[in-house]
């Protein structure tokens, strides 16, 4: 477990760092092999822990933080704190649904700003408490990441966008929790029902129950493949991926070729000074609103589904405005 402690004051910050990452828990014997003492030197630290406020417990002969009372000290720099208030202004600012723990530790980070930057942090949090919170939402939430944290299956009851009936309960086993540029969260993991890894809205689930049953990650795991995108897409890659492909005006190439939109991109330079987009994924629906937004300065070249929709949508676009030019 890395460098043994050489002091009591470190032992003890070491143990409770340990116990915090030990989901499992942590016998006496462990604890003592990691920190090169006895048994008896462990009880006297954990009990020390406990004085000061630090939640341990004893289940079976294991040692456990408690993970819903534990406190982290963390020390931040103005810079770093600002920055992490930045971070989370934003996704508050999008968010579909508000987040009561994520106002809870913008007020904390507040704590260690400057007097200046300090107090504009606390008026932003005087206008978020207005805010109306769904407590149904924010149990989802809870208990999910709880189970995530424990690395237990859970239960959930999900209803889809699509349709306004129930699905049945599924088992699922979390992965991580993945928020959209929108604000929207994600549940990224391996679905039980459909046997495959899935990204669900947390919005859309109504009930979660932990179950005692433990999963582990896949060995080739690998989250970035599942991360969300620039227009908000969580990529499922067992999905089949369709090709996109977008020519843009000259005047607008630098603003695209400038940013990584989405991992599959490749962007091909056109002698005229514009460029094509290549993408794959797989679902072009959510790309929609922003290929709308470029209105005339892109044309899409595949596929011809997204390429007909978008053509039948301009030439409705162009009739109304002919219809608005027309004398009444």
């Amino acid at each position: 477990m890395g460098t043994r402690p050489i002091n009591r004051t470190e032992r003890l910050a070491s143990i409770e760092q340990m116990l915090f990452r030990s989901p499992h828990g942590l016998r006496a014997v462990e604890i003592a092999h990691a920190c090169g003492v006895d048994r008896r030197t462990v009880y006297r630290d954990i009990s020390l822990l406990g004085d000061i406020g630090i939640p341990i417990y004893q289940q079976d002969g294991r040692f456990f933080i408690n993970r819903e009372q534990y406190l982290a000290n963390i020390r931040l720099s103005a810079n770093e704190a600002l920055a992490l208030f930045i971070a989370a202004r934003v996704l508050v600012h999008h968010a579909d649904l508000q987040n009561p723990h994520l106002i809870s530790g913008i007020r904390k980070i507040s704590h260690v700003l400057p007097e200046t930057s300090g107090a504009h942090v606390a008026f932003v949090l005087e206008s978020l408490q207005q805010h109306p919170v769904d407590r149904a939402f924010v149990v989802v939430l809870e208990t999910i990441v709880r189970a995530w944290d424990k690395q237990r299956k859970v239960r959930l009851w999900y209803r889809s966008s699509s349709d306004s009936r129930e699905v049945p309960a599924r088992d699922f086993a979390t992965y991580f929790i993945e928020p959209t540029p929108k604000g929207e969260l994600h549940v990224v993991g391996f679905d039980m029902t459909s046997r495959r890894i899935r990204a669900l809205p947390l919005r859309h689930i109504k009930r979660v129950k932990i179950l005692r049953e433990h999963y582990e990650l896949p060995p080739r795991f690998n989250p970035l493949r599942y991360l969300s995108s620039a227009w908000g897409m969580l990529d499922d890659y067992e999905s089949e991926a369709v090709d996109i492909a977008l020519a843009f005006e000259p005047e607008v190439t630098p603003r695209i070729v400038g940013r990584l939109w989405h991992r599959s991109q490749t962007i091909d330079l056109l002698d005229n000074g514009g460029c094509i987009l290549n993408i794959r994924v797989p679902d072009w629906q959510p790309l929609l609103p922003w290929i709308r937004s470029w209105g005339a300065q892109v044309t899409v070249l595949a596929p011809t589904p997204l390429r007909r929709q978008i053509a039948e949508e301009y030439r409705k676009l162009a009739a109304a405005y002919e219809d608005a030019a027309s004398p009444i």
